[in-house]
């Protein structure tokens, strides 16, 4: 009998993977592949076969949840609508609350008869048999065995805890569970604070904010967090994550983040091979309707690194919602996860982030700036490491006009800020306005003319920032430039501009060439 409730009370089973020819090694780490191949079908993988009976009520099940979503999307014109036609009173809602509950108790029979089905499948009950046993013991080989399946991913035990690396418990600067500091308001400073009637004033626009933020916004900034469309990529996903775990020998994990959040991730170990840059981890950041089953995973790959993907939350096996402070809470769990149970050292770890999810049009600024700030450009100067951008010269989604017109892309003004934030004294009057002139170029060519046109010496710019650094040190912003002619500081400012931004001529959505995937300029 507990083993039927297991089955009317579990995950849904999508596809079981089955062990190649030779038996890999258990380990609780994802450990590295020795050759990469791609095996048929019939030997590896097979969509998992439901009876009838389950197969049946699984239909009704989805079909009754995508009803549900839709009335859940559509339910303030609902409302309204049966507000003005009367039907809210009292006489009318309960006869309408007894509808509802019957049909919950309809659904709720359909799912026993769904365990039923279960509990007469050899298939399903071996399965369950496994997740209960790894939920009680999360041993090495519990783990491998669950790993031949793959299913509903709220049901998957967790991997990495954020609290569990050692430096947590050891140091105060770590982040607490109301998450880590990148992203908090800074304190007000004495004397900015509003009066208390400007705050009784713009309350009704904060509150219309706040609103406008967690329903349509969030939505329409980050549509890859809409069940709908999850729904419907579900064939996809269960066959981009199939590649991941065939071709590449990819380890799925959960990571449960400071603010409670569980986060899908997909491991590919290189290590093991015999091409260096396999040494290095790629972690992928996906755009605002990516996930890492289809998404830019396959450029670092197919250049032969280790990789790293993760879902934001409330995408695909992700939970939550993808606010800012949710998206930065995800990616201190991924980091932590890389050095400290992956093993990767920091110097070794490489963010690739694609696109930087777009603001769609008709959010207003408010809303925006209050619950949906991005700013990368503020982050982007925090870090004081090696970057490198990659501007789309036909990128018609981060334009602000046409993608012709490539002035109004909106990398140029990361670079500008960027440059501006780590050589201030280089990107004065002269050097910004030299900088201008070499990213309106719209070609090769013409960008090649601009930097012959100045007589860029590359040999003594890289002298100068590195007698420079070796006076003064790594850390951003560097002075130098201070003492320097206006010939020089426009050579510096485009040397410097050309190693951090590089041109790919080609729309948002196109996926970048593996040739195209390279490392950082550093000194």
């Amino acid at each position: 009998m507990a083993k039927l409730l297991s089955c009317v009370l579990g995950p849904r089973l999508y596809k079981i993977y089955r062990e190649r020819d030779s038996e890999r090694t258990p380990s609780g780490v994802p450990e590295p592949p020795t050759t990469v191949t791609t095996p048929s079908s019939s030997s590896w993988d097979t969509y998992y076969q439901p009876r009838a009976l389950e197969k049946h009520a699984d239909s009704i099940l989805a079909l009754a949840s995508v009803f549900w979503s839709i009335s859940y999307y559509s339910s303030p014109f609902a409302f309204f609508y049966l507000y003005r036609k009367g039907y809210l009173s009292l006489s009318k809602v309960v006869p309408f609350s007894h509808y509802a509950g019957t049909l919950l108790l309809l659904l709720a029979g359909v799912a026993c008869l769904r365990g039923i089905g279960r509990w007469t499948n050899p298939q399903y009950l071996q399965f369950i048999t496994i997740l209960e046993a790894t939920h009680r013991n999360q041993s090495a080989e519990n783990k491998r065995q669950l790993s031949k399946y793959n299913f509903d991913f709220r049901s998957w035990p967790v991997d990495f805890h954020w609290e569990e690396p050692s430096s947590r418990k050891e140091s105060r600067g770590g982040p607490s569970r109301r998450g880590v500091a990148l992203l908090r308001p800074e304190p007000l400073h004495r004397g900015t604070a509003d009066t208390f009637l400007n705050q009784v004033k713009k309350l009704p626009c904060q509150i219309t904010s706040y609103l406008v933020a967690h329903t349509l916004g969030r939505r329409m900034l980050y549509p890859g967090s809409v069940y709908l469309l999850q729904k419907a990529l579900m064939p996809v996903l269960l066959q981009g994550q199939a590649r991941l775990v065939e071709e590449y020998n990819g380890r799925r994990a959960k990571l449960l983040a400071c603010d409670g959040n569980e986060i899908d991730t997909m491991f590919v170990d290189r290590r093991g091979t015999a091409e260096p840059q396999g040494q290095k981890l790629v972690i992928c950041c996906e755009g605002n309707a990516g996930f890492y089953e289809v998404g830019c995973v396959s450029t670092p790959l197919e250049a032969g690194y280790s990789v790293l993907g993760w879902n934001h939350p409330g995408f695909a096996g992700s939970t939550g919602v993808p606010f800012p402070q949710n998206e930065a809470n995800a990616m201190d769990a991924v980091v932590q996860f890389a050095i400290h149970r992956l093993g990767f050292q920091p110097q070794d770890i490489v963010i690739y982030a694609w696109s930087i999810g777009g603001f769609t049009g008709g959010l207003v600024s408010r809303t925006v700036r209050q619950h949906l700030n991005l700013n990368n450009a503020e982050q982007l100067c925090r870090y004081q490491g090696p970057v490198l951008l990659i501007r789309r010269t036909k990128d018609e989604i981060i334009t602000t006009t046409v993608p012709e017109d490539i002035m109004s892309n909106r990398g140029n003004d990361l670079l500008l800020k960027l440059l501006q934030h780590r050589y201030p004294r280089v990107m004065a009057e002269e050097g910004l306005r030299v900088v201008r002139q070499w990213l309106e170029a719209s070609s090769q060519l013409e960008e090649a003319s601009i930097y012959s046109r100045w007589e860029v010496e590359e040999d003594w710019c890289l002298s100068v920032l590195r007698s420079y650094q070796a006076e003064h040190g790594p850390d951003f912003p560097w002075s130098v430039g201070e003492d320097m002619s206006a010939e020089g500081r426009r050579q510096l400012a485009l040397f410097l501009a050309r190693k951090h931004l590089h041109n790919f001529e080609a729309t948002h959505c196109t996926p970048l060439p593996a040739q195209n995937f390279q490392m950082a300029w550093h000194l």
